[in-house]
Order: structure tokens, then C-alpha cells, then sequence
């Protein structure tokens, strides 16, 4: 047999973090990354750092152990497709050049320990790359040892600073003695906001229009809220109603939150209680979960494919070229959609540019599904957006792009609208359109497509042809027919004239 050579278009990650250390293993592919391998794994190498900011020999043998799994699956991949960093902790101890010398040892490759300035610029293009954010944006990571605090606009960090403070080494500080209570959490809490106190002047006075969270803490906090049937938005009153149902349980060992892992348990009071202080710092109103951090941030940097700044683009581009979508098809009806969306956005107000970019996006990627087959190709397409990563765009405009896909033809479920939450309505008026539109788009063929006038009014769509076309064009017509008495099982009234 020949022998197997590595993959040119194959790349790994790995981050020697505070808390955990992981792998991200990808391939870059039709425009964008695969993600193809993830190893996590809890080394909590911060909880090594005694008051000298020594690394104990413990914290350095469980860090080796979990390298020497790492170096394994490095073999497969070009040394040129590999990099490797480490954060706060390797910056802080005092002897982390040697365990940076074995590591590198066990691994064959250079270890990276980067300034937490740089961390932070990398979180940050992480964030932006997988973000729809045009506006300036506030992101926050609390990692084990530090907290990277940045605000930055399209995919340029413009303040950006690494905090000392983290939810391992706060577990150590604040919850030694895994109590649970008001002493403990307000002890982290205060702790924390002197050391976000050097920012807040700053960081204010510039602003932000969204704010994101790339770190683990987040995470696991929306995992709760939604356990619990909220949306997934954090809030200053949810972040305290967690942290008075977390005392509840009086010791870490007892927390068991619903929605909260086994794996994050131990250090998720001390991320909490760091978060608690941010929000209440620097004012933040609503935040969600950011889709990528420093892995990601790392990973777009060696990627030169996907320098194109226009993120949704190159989502929406290799989505169509992986499932061979028709091109042609896909741009006709996303221009008939938008023709019909701009027609009704003085009636239908919740319908702006950027419901219209999501409805354009909807139409070049409905018919993905059609590569598995026909009958119920519209359940496919919404299956595989749904279980697809989609950079670029939010999670509600993820959620609202799924819904919409399902949506398009044959039977509506309204149910399926459900979970969306302020986006429900828009959801059902963008999907009456383009239920139309592809309607009118279901000859494939430019010339064939109506001149017509549409109007809104309140729950009624008003369709007027010029001219003997619905004459001339019995089929669509007989569509069209059918499509009214759909929308009709809802209490919606589309009339065709």
C-alpha cells in the first residue's frame, strides 16, 4: 500500500488554557472549515499556581498527560497546519518554561505562550469570524486565569485588555471551602470589579451595540436558562436569580442546576461571580453566546481562503457549492423574494434590510435538501441548516432561517414558529413571502416571471397580475390557489387577482 500522507488542507489548534486544554482539528473545504476532531479535556493547570506563582509538579504532570493524547493526532497533520498557544497561566508561573520544554518535547512542535493582549485580539477575530456583527461589539471570555474584555468593530479589535482574574483561580481565592453563600459570591464579586474598575472610564465611553460571550461560563448559563424555559439572552436579574438559586444548594459538591454540566460544575460559581461583576460594572444590559473564541481566531489567521471579510457570503457560497445547489434557481428566487419583501416593508414594519439579507440567504439555500430527494426535500434543507455551523450569523438568525426553510412548502406547521421568540412574527410574514416566490419561480426560467403589485394590510397579502397572466398560466395559478387556502388554515388571507 502507499504511504498515507498528511491532508495540505487539514489544520489543528491546540490551547493550552487555564482551565482546560483543547484541540480543534479542521478542514478547510468549498470555501470554508469542516470542523473534523475536538478533544477537551479539564486540566485546571491555573489550581497549580501557589502564592510565588509557582507551577506545582502535579498541575505540569496532568498537563503532560493530556498533551501526550494531543500528540497522537497531530501526526496526521502538516507541521505547518499546527499551532499551538498558551495563555494566562504560562505567563504567570515562574518555572512555566519547564513545562513549556517538555510539552514541546512530547508534542514535536513549538509551544506559543502569547500576551494576554494578543489573546485578546485573537478572541476577538474568533468572534468576528463566525459573528454578524457590523456594529461595534463588546466581547468577554473568562477563561481560568484571566478575562479578556475587548470591543471591536467588523473584525478590528479596537480596546482590547486581559484581566487577571478567572474562575479557577477565583475558585481557589473566594471558594476554597466550596461553600455556597452570600459571603463567598460577594467576596469574588467585589474582588472582581477592583480589577475591572481600570477599565470601566474607558470601555464606556466607547460603547458597544451588542455584546457576546466566548467563554464556557456563558455558555453554561444559557444551558440553565433554557432548561428553565427562558430565552437565551443573559441578563443582570438572571444572572443573580442563578446565583441565589446556586446558594440554595449550600456547596459546590451539591450543585446540581438543571442544565448545568458535571464537567463545568466545579469552576461555575467563580465564572458567575466574575460575570455578575461585569455586568454590573460596566452596565451591560443583554447578552448571548458567541460562536467562536481564541481556537477559531487562531484558526482563521492560517486559513488564507477565508480572509474574504464578508462572512455570511462565504457561509452561504460553500453551503451551495457543497450540496450542488443551482445557482441560477437560488438567485431567482432570492431576487423575486426581495422584490416582494421590499413591496410590503412600509405595512409589514418588523420586515428592514437585514430580514431581507435572511430571507435572501433562505432562498439560495431552500433547495440544499433536494440532494437527498424530492418529497420532502424542504424537511431535509431544514435538518441540515439546523445541524450545520453558519458563521456569520447569529443563533436566533440561525433558529429563523431553519424555521423559514421548514416553512416553504407543502403543509405549515405554525409550531414550528415557536421558540423564536421576537422574531415570530417576522418569521411568518417572511415565510408567506417566499412561499410565493417560489411559487413563481417553479418554471426555472427568467422569462416566465410576472410583472405584478403586492400589498399588505395587517394579516391580508394582496396579489394583483397584469394583464391575462394567471390565464395564460394555469398551473401557477392553480398554485397560487392552493397556496391561499394553506395560508387560510392559519387565519392568513392571501387574495389573487
Amino acid at each position: 500500500m502507499a504511504q498515507l500522507k498528511p491532508q495540505k488542507n487539514v489544520y489543528a489548534v491546540i490551547d493550552l488554557g487555564s482551565n482546560s486544554f483543547h484541540m480543534l482539528i479542521a478542514k478547510s473545504i468549498a470555501g470554508g472549515l469542516q470542523t473534523i476532531g475536538r478533544v477537551k479535556r479539564k486540566v485546571r493547570l491555573a489550581a497549580g499556581l501557589d502564592n510565588d506563582n509557582l507551577l506545582s509538579a502535579e498541575a505540569m504532570q496532568r498537563g503532560w498527560e493530556c498533551l501526550a493524547l494531543f500528540a497522537e493526532r497531530l501526526q496526521d497533520i502538516p507541521k505547518q497546519n499546527i499551532t499551538i498557544v498558551a495563555t494566562a497561566t504560562l505567563r504567570l508561573a515562574s518555572n512555566a518554561n519547564t513545562f513549556k520544554v517538555k510539552a514541546e518535547q512530547i508534542l514535536g512542535h513549538k509551544v506559543n505562550v502569547i500576551s494576554g493582549e494578543l489573546e485578546a485580539k485573537t478572541i476577538y477575530k474568533g468572534v468576528a469570524h463566525t459573528s454578524s456583527c457590523n456594529g461595534r461589539q463588546l466581547v468577554i471570555d473568562i477563561g481560568g486565569a484571566s478575562t479578556e474584555v475587548i470591543i471591536g468593530q467588523r473584525f478590528e479589535a479596537l480596546h482590547f485588555k486581559s484581566l487577571n482574574m478567572g474562575c479557577v483561580t477565583y475558585l481557589e481565592r473566594y471558594f476554597k471551602d466550596q461553600r455556597l453563600n452570600h459571603t463567598n459570591f460577594n467576596a469574588a464579586i467585589n474582588a472582581a470589579k477592583v480589577v475591572i474598575s481600570e477599565i470601566v472610564t474607558e470601555y464606556k465611553t466607547a460603547g458597544w451595540e451588542l455584546a457576546s460571550g466566548a467563554s464556557g461560563t456563558v455558555q453554561a448559563i444559557q444551558e440553565i436558562m433554557v432548561a428553565q424555559n427562558q430565552d437565551e439572552q443573559l441578563s443582570l436579574d438572571k444572572l443573580l436569580h442563578i446565583k441565589q438559586q446556586s446558594i440554595a444548594y449550600k456547596t459546590i459538591s451539591a450543585l446540581d442546576l438543571p442544565g448545568l454540566s458535571e464537567e463545568r460544575r466545579l469552576v461555575f460559581v467563580s465564572g458567575l461571580a466574575i460575570l455578575i461583576a461585569l455586568f454590573e460594572s460596566l452596565a451591560i444590559q443583554q447578552m448571548g453566546l458567541a460562536r467562536g473564541a481564541l481556537r477559531e481566531g487562531v484558526l482563521y489567521s492560517m486559513v488564507p481562503e477565508l480572509h474574504n471579510h464578508d462572512i455570511r457570503k462565504r457561509t452561504v457560497d460553500g453551503l451551495m457549492e457543497r450540496y450542488h445547489v443551482d445557482q441560477k434557481q437560488a438567485c431567482r428566487v432570492a431576487e423575486l423574494s426581495e422584490q416582494l419583501a421590499l413591496r410590503v416593508m412600509s405595512q409589514w414594519t418588523e420586515i428592514n434590510t437585514n430580514a431581507i439579507a435572511i430571507l435572501k440567504t433562505v432562498a439560495k439555500l431552500h433547495e440544499i435538501g433536494l440532494l437527498i430527494e424530492y418529497k420532502l426535500y424542504q424537511k431535509h434543507t431544514a435538518y441540515i441548516l439546523a445541524n450545520t455551523d453558519m458563521p456569520g450569523f447569529s443563533q436566533s438568525e440561525h433558529k429563523l432561517i431553519v424555521a423559514i426553510a421548514h416553512a416553504h412548502r407543502s403543509d405549515i406547521n405554525k409550531d414550528g414558529f415557536n421558540g423564536l421568540g421576537c422574531y415570530h412574527t417576522l418569521a411568518e410574514h417572511l415565510t408567506r413571502l417566499f412561499r410565493v416566490a417560489v411559487i413563481l419561480s417553479m418554471r426555472r426560467q427568467d422569462d416566465v416571471l410576472p410583472k405584478l403589485s403586492l400589498s399588505a394590510e395587517n394579516n391580508t397579502l394582496t396579489l394583483v397580475f397584469e394583464g391575462e397572466w394567471l390565464k395564460t398560466h394555469p398551473l401557477m395559478a392553480s398554485e397560487l390557489e392552493l397556496e391561499s387556502k394553506q395560508q387560510a388554515k392559519l387565519g392568513w388571507k392571501l387574495i389573487v387577482s
